[in-house]
């Protein structure tokens, strides 16, 4: 089949975290056509047979963006700061449907604020939620919604370990690790999901919600995997509210972590969505002790105490 007879998929994002794996996997399977958007296509030739000029906060850009393409994934980034998702999602959803597109795959996170009855304030998942009732009202032929998970890569980066004041190296967090809550897994693999629900609309396109996981497992899980592996992590739970100030941003992810202590990550059981991601996806997720394996070599403190020595 030559290939301007595939369909094309529209990935926005593509330089992120979660498209950059969206790409990766959509490029894997042969299967379509792929148009990497991204606000500096220029700098980006490389992504994709086709890179595009893409800007959620300039919705005219979204028009040329989206022509022609089947399918369209979407994901939007709380952290940029003046972001507004719910607006910028909205405007990628118009403009995906003006463009006649047919399957509209949006990145979401459970509904901290339904879930627990208005107890826990977690905008960055709450946020997303929300724009679940716009795609659902979309009117879109199929429509599908991925969950990312806690990453794993997070333990290596945005919640690496630190020196702690007995010399030791680990974490200082207000998450009781005794509890089994956390929904994980590697990020790179959300892309199979995605790719995956693309390729079977009959049975992921029908405002299925796909939520990546490859462990779930509690903090002290997560310290004792490590050390097992040769590291020497402590973990030490400390009051949400000596947390609180620690940075900016502190309080939303200590009320996240309480609201994993009382609902799970991903808010209830969701064993049956889980074990159809997996079909969809068709490759089996990664273990959290495989990828640290890999990503977590013991080695990594030493090097980095020794490169940052004068």
């Amino acid at each position: 089949m030559l290939s301007n007879n595939k369909k094309l998929i529209a990935v926005i994002g593509a330089t992120g975290q979660q498209g950059g794996g969206v790409l990766r996997a959509l490029k894997a399977r042969g299967q379509f056509r792929v148009r990497a958007l991204t606000r500096t296509p220029d700098k980006h030739r490389e992504l994709a047979e086709e890179v595009v000029e893409a800007d959620l906060g300039k919705p005219e850009t979204l028009k040329t963006a989206f022509q022609g393409a089947h399918g369209v994934f979407l994901v939007t980034n709380f952290q940029e700061a003046g972001t507004d998702e719910l607006k910028q999602a909205t405007a990628a959803i118009r403009a995906a449907k003006d463009a006649g597109v047919k399957h509209f795959i949006w990145s979401t996170l459970p509904d901290v604020e339904a879930i627990s009855g208005d107890k826990f304030n977690v905008p960055h998942f709450t946020g997303k939620a929300k724009i679940d009732r716009v795609v659902k009202q979309g009117g879109f032929e199929n429509y599908t919604f991925v969950i990312a998970p806690f990453y794993y890569q997070n333990l290596a980066g945005a919640i690496a370990p630190h020196k702690q004041a007995d010399g030791s190296m680990g974490w200082v967090l207000p998450l009781d690790p005794t509890l089994r809550v956390i929904h994980m897994g590697d990020i790179d693999e959300l892309g199979d999901i995605v790719a995956g629900a693309f390729a079977h609309p009959d049975e992921a396109g029908n405002g299925e919600y796909l939520p990546l996981v490859g462990d779930f497992m509690s903090f002290n899980e997560i310290v004792e995997t490590l050390n097992r592996q040769g590291h020497n992590f402590s973990y030490k739970q400390i009051p949400k509210e000596s947390f609180a100030g620690a940075f900016p941003g502190a309080i939303e992810i200590a009320e996240m972590f309480s609201y994993w202590e009382a609902h799970t990550y991903l808010g209830s059981d969701w064993s049956d969505r889980i074990t159809l991601a997996k079909k969809i996806a068709g490759r089996p997720t990664t273990k959290f002790a495989a990828w640290a394996h890999v990503n977590f070599p013991v080695r990594t403190g030493m090097l980095m105490a020794e490169e940052i020595a004068p």
